[in-house]
């Protein structure tokens, strides 16, 4: 898989970091290249599992081996006289201290909460759920004591369907809470079915987003050192911030006696924005006896435990005109909360309920989820967090429009998207879009793929039917990230806000040290804030160091997720120099005998206006304000500033990405041929940065495609618990991506920069499963469930479909359910 960006991304710089007037450019916009990547790449770093201070404890947990069950005895005794055991406990030894794991997002006002014990003490609800835990001085030994723990289970019916969770008399996950149904939320905005009565055009379609896996570099780790009253928790998280607090409030130990740090992180991508019970019980553990504990789960256990991500039965109408222009969209939603509510879980799928309606116009909408409890590891955010799901939906529906009424979809999507000259514009959903040209994306992705040219290929091997058949996949997207606006957040019952906090540490010698809030896991933050700062300080990038990801040292943030680490965390930091700025324009005033608005800044040096030789660097003042022997009456000797920055919006990347994918109709192998990105990012901070981001992106999404899928059996065991069961691509089986960008600045920050860390994910499953279907119709196929495997093409080709569900002048009646997953089905649980 290799980078090919085959033109100069509008507004920004060739690959050699020269602007095209040829002057010397600045650090903004330059392809540096990461300077955190060297340590990271040999391993010459440190990472969580890397960490064994002197007389460190290791802790292995026992695990349930039922989806659901009754826990009526636990006998620890035999695994207590194991060599090397320090400690055996159950859950019920813990009970009077663990507390419940917390959920921060109450979406409704009665939404179901069952309680979350980080280790069982009478009931087991999936398959993994820690019931017992060993302490031993070696991790080996821990493990090996696992097998001498006896416990005694009375197995309770599974749950592993959400629509017969919803049916009545259906067994139940929660007993005391009477249903399986969470919440149920809704949203309308306009008359829906007004907008689909008498609409010469209704389709109807069942889609199933399945089960996935997040599959990070590295694998969640924890170490948890005591010392005198005060912890130090070493995680590898996304959240240190959001932990620190979380672990306080569930342990009731004092948030200031709790530091949490997040080392070099290999990877999230969701995964671990989380308070994981066995943070809680490291914590617990070491605070009982007086030594590090540390525990590493393993890629089978990680696969059973981590919180998985998706899972989402769409139920879709969708009405248009003849001419193809949308009058509304109706989703009825059934999201997967699995066993308990995690962190964030219950508002995942809502993300998407503001993104079902994509690019589109249209004069009605109505969003309907309901959050069902199953006996399955509990769901929460993965890469893109629901907005890949209603991208998915509204992006195969277009392409399902299109072929009933025998349009291009491309020519669908040009009648129904936002004009770039109707911007700032208010949607259905009711956000507003701030800036986007969907236009000029979507032509420039035209011709880097020769669209016309592989419509003609297509054309020729239908004529000849060629055994292996051309599809191409249209995915036109924007999506919301920059997670941020604190009164939304509000608005919608989340427990925080969405502020970022940054820091400029000016040092005496006039180095600068940048503290920021952000936490990351891998996205290159250092490069990048130091880019940044340079610009705006005018000190050369070597001079910059920035820290991270340590709550004695960055004691203030919000963490990473959403895409709001530059959107958000970069503009606190943009502001923050701004205010050294400010700042240090007193002192040189003074020192130059000048009044400060005679000063301008340029390059790193105050000068006088109109006078060239008189001038201070930035340098000069730092010492100067050192020393502090000449300082104005009432100025502090300090040019370190901090600042705060919560965004009035969010931002909204968008982009048109086109795959070409070759499908052999007599074995159902796919392979993709060309895939083309380009993507709207807005101002760009370090091109080979935006590069990895969109790249990676591009594998998951495409992953969800064709890959991958967490399969659970009737009676709720997970069975793909292994990389050889759970599949996930190399770049061996990806093709060569190419990318570019068009360049419409956000106006919501000062920076004009828009997220991109979901952009890839977000955009590329629709490409690819558009393709696939787009290459089978003419053997009446109109869908495909994800993955699509071989297996499933094959059985798609030989299965009779019931017709796609369009109603009105131009088709048949509504279609039910099928096994490729055509037509509406019954509205479930969601009323």
């Amino acid at each position: 898989m290799t980078i090919d960006a085959t033109s100069t991304p509008q507004g920004g710089t060739p690959p050699d970091g020269t602007p095209p007037d040829g002057t010397p450019p600045g650090e903004v916009g330059s392809p540096r290249k990461r300077t955190e990547d060297a340590r990271l790449i040999t391993g010459r770093t440190r990472w969580t599992d890397n960490m064994t201070p002197a007389g460190t404890l290791h802790v292995a947990f026992l695990r349930s081996p039922h989806a659901h069950a009754r826990i009526t005895r636990v006998d620890t005794s035999q695994a207590r006289g194991r060599p090397g055991v320090v400690a055996v406990l159950s859950g019920a030894d813990l009970a009077g201290e663990q507390g419940a794991l917390p959920c921060a997002w109450v979406v409704t006002e009665d939404m179901k909460h069952p309680e979350h014990p980080p280790m069982a003490v009478e009931e087991v609800r999936y398959v993994g759920e820690p019931v017992a835990c060993v302490v031993a001085r070696d991790k080996y030994a821990a493990v090996d004591a696992l097998e001498e723990i006896d416990v005694d289970y009375v197995p309770l019916p599974p749950v592993v369907d959400m629509e017969v969770a919803l049916a009545e008399g259906a067994d139940l996950v929660h007993s005391g809470l009477g249903t399986n149904k969470s919440y149920t939320w809704v949203f309308e905005n306009g008359d829906i079915d007004a907008a689909i009565r008498d609409a010469p055009v209704v389709l109807e379609r069942r889609y199933v987003q399945q089960r996935l896996i997040p599959t990070a570099m590295e694998p969640r780790s924890v170490l948890c050192v005591p010392e005198g009253e005060e912890y130090t928790l070493y995680s590898a998280t996304q959240i240190p911030h959001i932990l620190r607090l979380m672990l306080a409030t569930v342990t009731e130990i004092p948030e200031h006696r709790i530091r949490v740090v997040a080392p070099d992180v290999g990877g999230g991508f969701g995964s671990k924005l989380q308070v994981c019970g066995e943070e809680v019980i490291a914590l617990l553990l070491a605070r009982r006896l007086g030594r590090p504990v540390k525990w590493t789960e393993s890629r089978s256990e990680g696969n059973m435990t981590v919180h998985h991500g998706r899972d989402q039965i769409q139920r879709l109408t969708l009405a248009a005109e003849r001419d193809g222009r949308i009058r509304g969209l109706k989703v009825d939603l059934l999201a997967d909360m699995g066993a308990y509510l995690m962190l964030v879980t219950p508002g995942i799928p809502l993300l998407g309920a503001f993104m079902f309606n994509g690019i589109y116009k249209m004069d009605a909408y109505s969003f309907t989820c309901s959050g069902v409890f199953t006996t399955k590891t509990p769901t929460d955010a993965y890469r893109g967090a629901g907005r890949p799901e209603a991208t998915y939906a509204i992006e195969r529906l277009m392409d399902e429009l299109a072929a009933e009424l025998d349009l291009d979809p491309i020519e669908v999507r040009r009648r129904n998207w936002i004009r770039h000259e109707e911007f700032p514009y208010e949607t259905i959903a009711g956000l507003t879009y701030d800036s986007g040209d969907y236009e000029s994306a979507t032509e420039k992705a035209l011709q880097l793929f020769e669209y016309d040219k592989l419509r003609g290929e297509q054309a020729d091997r239908r004529e000849r039917r060629d055994p292996v058949q051309l599809g191409i996949g249209v995915s036109t997207f924007t999506e919301m990230c920059g997670i941020a606006p604190s009164r939304v957040l509000g608005s919608l019952s989340y427990g925080a806000g969405g502020w970022e906090h940054a820091a400029v540490r000016v040092l005496p010698s006039g180095k600068v040290e940048v503290v920021t809030g952000s936490s990351p896991h891998g996205q290159g933050h250092e490069t990048a804030w130091a880019q940044i700062t340079a610009d705006r300080l005018g000190v050369p990038f070597e001079d910059i160091k920035v820290l991270h990801s340590d709550t004695a040292v960055s004691p203030k943030g919000m963490d990473t997720y959403g895409s709001r680490s530059l959107a958000v965390g970069g503009v606190a930091l943009y502001a923050a120099c701004e205010k050294v700025v400010d700042k240090a324009r007193r002192v040189a005033a003074h020192l130059l005998e000048a009044a400060e608005q005679d000063l301008d800044f340029s390059g790193g040096r105050f000068s006088v206006r109109g006078v060239q030789d008189e001038g201070a660097t930035l340098q000069e003042v730092a010492s100067a304000a050192f020393a502090a022997h000449d300082l104005p009456d009432g100025l502090e000797p300090s040019l370190d500033s901090d600042a705060t920055f919560d965004p009035d919006n969010f931002s909204f990347p968008h982009g048109t990405h086109l795959c070409a994918a070759e499908v052999d109709t007599e074995t159902g192998m796919v392979k993709l041929r060309s895939y083309v990105a380009v993507d709207d990012v807005g101002k760009v901070v370090n091109p080979l940065i935006v590069e990895g981001q969109v790249h990676g992106g591009l594998a998951q999404g495409i992953a969800q495609a064709l890959y991958e899928e967490a399969v659970y059996d009737a009676e709720g065991n997970l069975t793909t618990t292994t990389m050889a069961d759970y599949l996930i691509p190399s770049a061996a089986d990806l093709p060569t991506f190419i990318t570019d960008r068009t360049e419409t600045p956000a106006t919501s920050n000062p920076l004009g920069v828009k997220g991109v860390g979901e952009a890839g994910t977000i955009a590329s499953t629709p490409a690819v499963v558009n393709a696939i279907v787009d290459a089978l119709r003419p053997h009446g196929v109109h869908d495909v469930p994800m993955p699509c495997t071989p297996e499933r093409v094959w059985r798609a080709l030989r299965t009779e479909q019931d017709p796609p569900g369009a109603s009105g002048d131009l088709g048949s009646t509504p279609g039910g359910p099928t096994p490729a997953g055509g037509g509406l089905g019954s509205a479930g649980g969601a009323q």
